[in-house]
């Protein structure tokens, strides 16, 4: 039904096409982006996010129908930006999309999303909702993984875009989406985590950059804060209260201001900062809250994640 709707709107656009001069005078070219990836990554959650910005979407279109649905997409008046999702439902057939991509991209402006995520995290997922893998029931969800990260290496590989979505969750993935591409102007266009956790139950698997606050003095010992967390004011203070707190700060932030620009500069869209002290709860989130404040300041996208604080 999907495919019956897209041919009936496009073609309809060319067949006014016909009558017109200059179809796209005085107009920018058309865009179409190509979602792909695992699943389970979040493709669906995606193509509706896209959907929510005006783009004309299409699920699992067969990979032999996208030149013609390009070229008909780059032609139609009515239609100025389109999105679709292609994976690994296609069979061997999409072994063809890297040869396809480079050819559509003489129709159209065209970029691949390429989204992933751990495979724990996938597991997990299929947990969850109980959905078989799109590759059979015959095989383990594992093993199926396994095989389709193998099937979807030369796909990945020219994605102009590749996001790791075990960082978020449903909101934060179509928010990620939507300030990704429906801004023009992307010059700080990354989203900050800043994350406290504490060295006794290991490190964020998914940490970019590790801080270690464990030589601040530790609030722990001093009983009134014990139950308390970093986020307490009495706390806070506490902590601020010696003078190495406040140039570690100081220094993370301009260190971080620095970098953020470069990292966007070679097309990274988020950033995991984790701060670790001894438990998780006294400096490392103290210490997160700040910085996060700070970046805030500078106009970056931040969010806060405690770890291992109690609530």
């Amino acid at each position: 039904m999907a495919l019956r709707r897209v041919a009936r709107k496009l073609t309809g656009a060319k067949r006014k096409l016909r009558y017109k001069d200059a179809p796209r005078a005085g107009r920018p070219p058309g865009e179409l982006v190509i979602i792909t990836g695992m699943s389970g990554s979040g493709k669906a959650s995606v193509l509706k996010a896209f959907e929510d910005l005006g783009y004309y979407c299409v699920d699992n279109l067969p990979v032999g129908l996208i030149p013609r649905f390009a070229e008909l997409a780059g032609q139609s008046a009515e239609i100025e930006r389109t999105a679709l999702v292609v994976d690994v439902r296609e069979g061997r057939q999409l072994e063809e999309l890297p040869t396809i991509v480079k050819s559509v991209k003489r129709i159209i402006a065209t970029r691949m999303v390429f989204l992933e995520a751990s495979d724990s995290v996938l597991l997990r997922r299929f947990s969850e909702t109980r959905r078989p893998h799109p590759l059979g029931t015959d095989s383990p969800v594992r093993a199926s993984l396994t095989a389709e990260r193998r099937r979807l290496r030369p796909i990945r590989a020219i994605a102009d875009l590749v996001i790791d979505t075990s960082k978020f969750n449903v909101h934060e993935l179509r928010a990620h989406i939507i300030e990704l591409f429906q801004k023009k102007e992307r010059g700080r266009n990354i989203l900050v985590s800043c994350v406290s956790f504490g060295f006794r139950h290991g490190v964020p698997d998914d940490a970019d950059l590790v801080f270690d606050v464990r030589f601040l003095p530790n609030p722990h010992f001093i009983p009134e804060f014990r139950p308390l967390t970093g986020r307490d004011p009495k706390v806070a203070r506490y902590i601020r209260s010696f003078p190495q707190t406040l140039e570690f700060i100081q220094r993370i932030s301009g260190l971080l201001i620095y970098l953020l620009p470069h990292y966007i500069h070679e097309g990274k869209s988020y950033l995991t900062i984790a701060f670790g002290c001894t438990g998780g709860q006294h400096r490392s989130v103290m210490i997160a809250e700040d910085v996060a404040k700070r970046l805030k300041s500078a106009g970056y996208r931040v969010k806060v994640v405690h770890r291992d604080s109690p609530k």
